[in-house]
């Protein structure tokens, strides 16, 4: 029972008058925050701004109906636009909308599939540095339009882009960059007073009265959202967002689905669903710790998944958990995804009556909120604290992730952050792995002339022939090897390998395997390791003892051989 998750949870904890009405007021309150993130990400992606809102809304609605947790806010988020900006500029809105639906597809199946689970596999190091090097990213993609640049070429590369914006520098518009700046400012200032109204929609209003003030009463001009996106649906042709409910629209067009365009999306559809993964589950963990209660993954996988199968259908763009507007959420009083719902539903209210008025935001207040947003998301002091105190490894795996987010993208940073990560654990691991050799091993009582190699760890490819290379055959005054078994977790077939290699190298002594996990005996026997005519397998102490003892009575009977003869002669030392 996937579906309905976080709905049933919050009815079988019950429902009251007071919960619905902290519900109704968390819901409202989210989304007055939502309104202009909506648009700013949407802006922020490529997009007309109208798109980011019919997000909120559809996406919104639907993960919280279907969903596994009671407290996601689903919408854009910033973590989205680094991978869907080189979308929309390559492939247009209608690739964008393409690469939602099929990623909505990739997240069904995960959620089918139960792999919720995986996201905690993903290393800290990993998650922190892409997060962080998204947030530089962001914050560096908004001074265009921060500063009114007259950015003459639109790279993809974030380098190219550094020097786009470098030539366009002598452009700067001072008025946009007063108004971006005070915005900033303002949503600083107000956030430190913590006051129950958002800082996001202060800060946006006092920008936007500052530029109709700056446009209305000196010379100069403040770019507004109205002045740089038009809309047509239909005959409907205007500017700025249109007052209209969101419409249905095939996300491949009118001329049918294109396959091969399917095929060069299909990479960037399963980057937005992983990322989508992480992000939600991590918000829902972070609800979870703020709240005490308990998400279903695999049931959020699948609620987002739908959510982006549905909204390109309606225009729009990826959608995942926000951990701001979840925390918004769960701060107002939120107590079930009714709250998420009524978020929904007061944004769809809000963009009909107040669409003509959104018109007038300023863009640079736009990017001054989106760069915030960009610093709270970043984490930039613990980033710095984690540098500090971290093991050198994990410092290692969070530089590597967060240069070659900035440099290249999140997919190859995650990629080569997954396979550091894995190769120093391996090598921590494998270093756990040790043999250690004796003759005296009181606690055994097995004689001076019996060798025990004491193994402990797990014993895989890695850690393997390391440990094995300590068993040769250069042992004197020797009647018998002990292969201590006792503190090996498991072993694999490098291991076995090994283990053959070393028991041929001391074949002239009879080897004895003490201490054998039932998993590990499976294994070597199922390998063929005790076919071995000098090999052999004791459950206990003393089994071992009773070993030992008949092979010293088989030395002293057969003396007359050779082979013996050089067993008795390393047994006596005569």
């Amino acid at each position: 029972m996937l579906l309905f998750h976080a709905l049933r949870q919050a009815w079988e904890e019950g429902f009251s008058f007071s919960k619905i009405r902290a519900d109704l007021i968390a819901g409202i309150t989210v989304g007055v925050v939502a309104i202009p993130l909506g648009m700013a990400l949407a802006i922020a992606v490529g997009v007309p701004p109208q798109h980011g809102l019919y997000t909120v809304i559809v996406a919104g609605l639907l993960a919280a109906l279907f969903g596994g947790s009671r407290f996601n806010i689903t919408g854009p988020t910033a973590a989205f636009v680094v991978i869907l900006l080189p979308i929309t500029q390559q492939y247009g809105l209608s690739g964008l909308m393409l690469a939602t639906l099929m990623s909505g597809m990739i997240l069904v199946v995960m959620g089918v599939l139960r792999l919720g689970q995986l996201v905690a596999y993903v290393p800290y190091p990993v998650t922190t540095g892409f997060t962080a090097g998204i947030g530089l990213v962001i914050a560096f993609l908004q001074l265009k339009d921060l500063l009114g640049l007259q950015v003459a070429t639109n790279p993809v590369h974030f380098p190219e882009k550094v020097m786009a914006y470098a030539h366009a520098l002598p452009t700067v518009n001072g008025a946009d960059a007063a108004v971006g700046i005070a915005t900033i400012a303002i949503f600083i200032g107000w956030a430190k007073l913590k006051t129950r109204i958002p800082p996001h929609v202060v800060a946006l209003l006092t920008g936007t009265v500052i530029a109709l003030f700056v446009n209305n009463m000196t010379g100069s001009h403040v770019g507004l959202l109205g002045e740089k996106f038009q809309y047509q649906i239909g005959d409907l042709i205007g500017q700025g967002i249109p007052q209209v409910l969101p419409q249905f629209i095939l996300p491949w067009g009118d001329d049918g689905m294109n396959w091969a365009l399917v095929m060069d999306l299909l990479p960037a559809a399963f980057t937005i669903a992983m990322l989508g993964c992480i992000e939600s589950l991590l918000c829902a963990v972070v609800a979870d710790g703020m709240t005490g209660k308990k998400h279903n993954p695999n049931a959020e996988l699948v609620g987002q998944g739908l959510a982006n199968m549905v909204v390109p259908f309606f225009g729009g763009i990826p959608a995942t958990a926000a951990i701001a507007r979840t925390a918004t959420n769960i701060r107002a009083g939120g107590f079930s995804p009714l709250s998420a719902i009524v978020h929904a539903l007061f944004v769809l209210a809000a963009m009909i009556v107040l669409a003509p008025a959104l018109s007038y935001v300023p863009m640079s207040a736009l990017a001054g909120l989106l760069i915030m947003v960009a610093w709270n998301m970043s984490e930039a002091p613990h980033f710095v604290h984690t540098l500090k105190v971290a093991p050198r490894r994990d410092v290692a795996v969070l530089l590597t992730c967060f240069s070659l987010t900035v440099v290249f993208d999140m997919v190859v940073a995650v990629v080569v952050g997954l396979l550091l990560a894995g190769v120093l654990f391996i090598q921590r691991i494998a270093s756990l792995t040790t043999v250690s050799v004796s003759q005296s091993h009181q606690h055994l009582e097995l004689g001076d002339d019996v060798v025990v190699y004491d193994i402990n760890g797990p014993l895989f490819f890695a850690a393997s022939e390391k440990a094995f290379a300590v068993i040769d055959n250069t042992l004197s005054n020797t009647r018998a090897v002990v292969l201590d078994f006792t503190d090996v977790t498991t072993i694999d077939i490098t291991a076995i390998h090994a283990l053959e290699n070393a028991v041929d190298r001391i074949r002239d002594y009879p080897v004895y395997l003490y201490g054998v996990a039932p998993h590990v005996a499976v294994k070597l026997t199922n390998a063929g390791v005790l076919m071995g005519e000098n090999i052999a397998l004791v459950a206990d102490v003393a089994a071992l003892r009773q070993q030992l003892a008949q092979n010293a009575d088989n030395v002293s009977v057969q003396e007359s051989t050779p082979a013996t003869v050089s067993l008795y002669t390393a047994g006596t030392g005569a």
